[in-house]
């Protein structure tokens, strides 16, 4: 089975943006979706790249045109200045990882609950209640919000080595289990072709 390792952040307006595209996608070609939820910051300090706030003020102009037409053609509300972000983005990232590991739930619905949290609904991800609502929206146990810590901060951790020393630098990325590498919600298109491809 062809297998698409998605490295996202939960901060990530882009992510967001990719909606479910990819669960559509991977069911369409009957490939498994390994998720890899990680610290975009800390991948920026690693890979040359600079948050947002530290960018030229002509990137971060041109960062909000582009995120206003990716909501436009991806049909999705965004708030271009969400009111709870950045915030810590570990919380909600430990509450994936335990859901990933317990089951029983839709992981595409829940990373789409938590930045559509962050980025139309001017929720902040990182207290529990916002949490649990999100699992809970997804088929989750709301109490997997308590769970995993420990757990949920190592893989984290080992989510971010993984992401460097497979090249990727930025969110959402997508990396096929022939090698393949698409970087942007704008590559899922390109994504779709690729695997149409494959024998």
């Amino acid at each position: 089975m062809t297998q698409i390792t998605f490295y996202f952040s939960t901060l990530s307006p882009y992510t967001y943006l990719a909606g479910t595209r990819l669960e559509d996608i991977a069911a369409r070609h009957g490939a498994e979706i390994v998720y890899k939820p990680l610290d975009i910051i800390g991948m920026f300090g690693r890979t040359g790249g600079q948050p947002p706030k530290d960018r030229h003020p002509s990137r971060q102009q041109y960062r909000l045109i582009e995120m206003e037409r990716q909501a436009k053609k991806a049909n999705l509300p965004l708030n271009l200045k969400p009111a709870f972000w950045p915030t810590n983005p570990a919380p909600s990232s430990y509450a994936f990882i335990a859901a990933q590991n317990a089951g029983g739930g839709d992981l595409g619905e829940l990373y789409h609950a938590l930045t559509r949290a962050v980025w139309a609904e001017e929720k902040n991800i990182a207290e529990d209640d916002v949490i649990r609502a999100c699992l809970e929206s997804a088929g989750f146990d709301p109490a997997l919000a308590d769970s995993g810590l420990l757990t949920g901060a190592e893989t984290y951790a080992q989510n971010l080595e993984d992401a460097v020393n497979a090249g990727v630098f930025g969110a959402p990325f997508y990396i096929t289990s022939d090698g393949a590498k698409f970087w942007g919600q704008d590559r899922l298109d390109d994504l779709d072709q690729h695997l149409s491809e494959l024998v």
